[in-house]
């Protein structure tokens, strides 16, 4: 008797899982059909309208070398060369920096870490500052040319190095995730500091670049940029999305996480490096843009879950929803005049997290 009561539990909650699956899993689809049409939508607005099916004439013309005709005869020029890469960096860095805050909260079980608060955007800031204050005075006549790519190199490097920095002071004082943030907040105060004054010793030209810089913005997108990001976000989602398992095992407790077989401070110190890795390279080419790493992954929380297994492909869709309607929205709000990203990133972000105080929402 109680083995046929055990089967048809096991099947109960079998079918329960199944369905809870199915669910996010709709989730998820329906949320990836909303970002292709957010972005079709998104290239075929803005000071010269284009028509979606133009828009999609263009990209089919290009990718599958049809031979359609547009309504518009600039169509192709404004979709291929200015549109088109801008919303694929927009895509492409929300997804890296909601992913990574998803993961880094997880990881460090604190609901407000992100990129921004660990200090990867500080250090990135920083290293931009140097590259633009600094660059010609380092590189001379040649700054004119390669300026645009020494200042991502410079915001990569110094961004992607600050993680180690954080993970090797946080392991001299015990390594806890309270001693990591910390750490990360310490950071940040310190290069923004740094910032400061370099923004106070430069000369009108390099203050200039170096606050455009600062607000963030998808002003650098290219074909080149694109085609460097994809695979790197790629393939770090990737490696993120196979420790599903083991981040779901430690939100049980270190404890549990242990005598499941996870060596914690392995999974912590690759996680915490890749996921600074796909941020670093993208805000390299945008500059700072706060808010993503928090909001999405909340966003996405409440929506499906903790799962890791889903939480972190949802918050990469939700990341570059929210962050391709922001760019959206400040590049054509006061059209021809654009708002950079950061701004209205924070001009959402800002109200969003007062209102989840006052709701009083708990994380988990």
């Amino acid at each position: 008797m109680n083995s046929v009561h055990s089967c048809t539990d096991a099947a109960k909650l079998k079918e329960i899982y199944t369905r809870q699956t199915g669910k996010k899993y709709f989730i998820l689809v329906t949320l990836l059909l909303l970002l292709i049409t957010l972005a079709l939508l998104s290239i075929s607005i803005g000071t010269a309208s284009i028509s979606v099916g133009d828009v999609v004439k263009s990209i089919s013309n290009k990718v599958l070398h049809t031979q359609y005709e547009y309504t518009n005869n600039l169509a192709d020029t404004i979709v291929m060369k200015l549109r088109f890469p801008r919303v694929l960096l927009a895509v492409l860095t929300g997804i890296s920096l909601a992913g990574a805050g998803a993961v880094m909260q997880g990881i460090l079980h604190n609901p407000l870490v992100s990129p921004y608060t660990l200090g990867m955007s500080g250090a990135a800031s920083l290293g931009a500052a140097i590259a633009i204050v600094l660059g010609k005075g380092l590189l001379g006549s040649s700054f004119d040319s390669m300026g645009s790519y020494f200042i991502a190199f410079n915001a990569f490097v110094f961004g992607f190095i600050t993680i180690f920095v954080i993970i090797g002071f946080a392991r001299m004082k015990g390594g806890s995730p309270a001693t990591l943030v910390l750490a990360g907040v310490a950071l940040g105060y310190i290069f923004s500091a740094g910032v400061s004054a370099l923004k106070y010793f430069s000369n009108n030209d390099a203050l200039k670049d170096l606050v455009v810089w600062l607000m963030g913005g998808m002003w650098g997108a290219t074909w080149q940029t694109v085609g460097l990001l994809i695979p790197i976000v790629s393939i770090c989602m990737l490696i993120l999305l196979s420790y599903s398992w083991d981040m779901n095992a430690l939100s049980a407790g270190e404890a549990v996480a242990t005598n499941l077989g996870v060596n914690i401070k392995r999974l912590q110190f690759i996680c915490l490096t890749v996921a600074t890795l796909a941020a670093s390279a993208t805000v390299a080419f945008t500059g700072i843009i706060g808010f993503i790493g928090l909001v999405a992954p909340h966003i996405s929380r409440m929506l499906i879950g903790s799962d890791n297994r889903f939480l972190i492909p949802c918050s990469c869709i939700m990341g570059a929803l929210v962050l391709l309607c922001a760019d959206t929205v400040g590049r054509t709000i006061v059209s021809p005049v654009e708002i950079p990203v950061g701004i209205v990133t924070g001009l959402i972000g800002g109200p969003y997290f007062l209102y989840m105080l006052l709701k009083k929402k708990q994380f988990h």
